[in-house]
């Protein structure tokens, strides 16, 4: 049983079409071979691309695994082919973020926040734990949120999926420690992607501020006065899959400029 990082191992990371996904693919890929997962194989295939393109003449191992993960049938589907390439890197990076108070939260959207934020991970750590623990090697990185540290308002079914995720992170950290696995949980503050954009534009909708006010009101929660950058949480992942970075287990690690401190 091998003990030690494979020479280029196999990392599956969801979301991978946009945002903190496309960066963490980007990252990865000089030195893993990548599977790269999100709804639309368009959207994917574009991303591929991008990172071909990106790679200077480098001939990049990726393959596209389009999966809608608020499908059960489709996550159960994503498992097992996961679990038969024999992953060596998880990131559980594809989430989702709706906001109400509680009164008026759906079980629609508390639904399809557990479904993708939590069930998708607990489901495809479940699937590659196996292989890893023969192998004897293996890394999970789950981009949570400061949403698993602190509560917000408006804002209770995410904190629920994301403290779950933390929860996950947590007791399954313990029951791997002796087998050469690593899980980790990432929380970014607000970041610029599509989601701090869509909430933007929510509240440029809801309160009559300005797009520029109202990106301002967010990135004000940072005590640096800024949105993180999708590199900075890239950036944690590449150090976190590492050797060097053996003894970081279950641990939040926190990108937010002192929001948590």
């Amino acid at each position: 049983m091998s003990t030690s990082r494979p020479d280029r191992p196999l990392a599956l990371v969801t979301g991978a079409s946009r945002g903190i996904g496309l960066a963490i693919a980007a990252t990865l890929a000089p030195t893993h071979r990548l599977r790269l997962v999100a709804r639309r194989l368009e959207s994917l295939e574009t991303a591929a691309a991008s990172l071909r393109e990106g790679a200077a003449g480098v001939d990049l191992d990726i393959e596209s695994w389009p999966c809608d993960l608020a499908d059960a049938d489709a996550r159960r589907a994503l498992c097992g082919k996961a679990a038969e390439a024999d992953v060596d890197v998880l990131i559980n990076n594809a989430g989702i973020a709706r906001s109400a108070p509680i009164h008026r939260t759906s079980d629609e959207d508390w639904s399809a926040l557990m479904a993708i934020n939590l069930t998708a991970p607990f489901e495809l750590t479940r699937a590659v734990l196996g292989g890893m623990k023969k192998r004897g090697w293996g890394r999970i990185v789950n981009i949570a949120s400061t949403a698993s540290l602190k509560g917000y308002r408006y804002t209770a079914a995410y904190n629920a999926s994301k403290h779950g995720l933390l929860g996950l992170t947590r007791g399954a950290a313990l029951d791997v420690a002796s087998n050469g696995i690593t899980i980790n949980a990432i929380c970014p503050g607000f970041t610029a992607t599509d989601m701090v954009q869509a909430a933007v534009d929510n509240i440029s909708a809801k309160t009559g501020r300005s797009e520029a006010e109202a990106r301002q009101e967010l990135a004000s929660i940072n005590p640096q006065g800024r949105l993180i950058e999708p590199d900075e949480v890239a950036a944690m992942v590449a150090y976190l899959v590492t050797e060097a970075a053996r003894g970081i287990h279950g641990q939040a690690l926190a990108i937010d400029g002192g929001d948590t401190a």
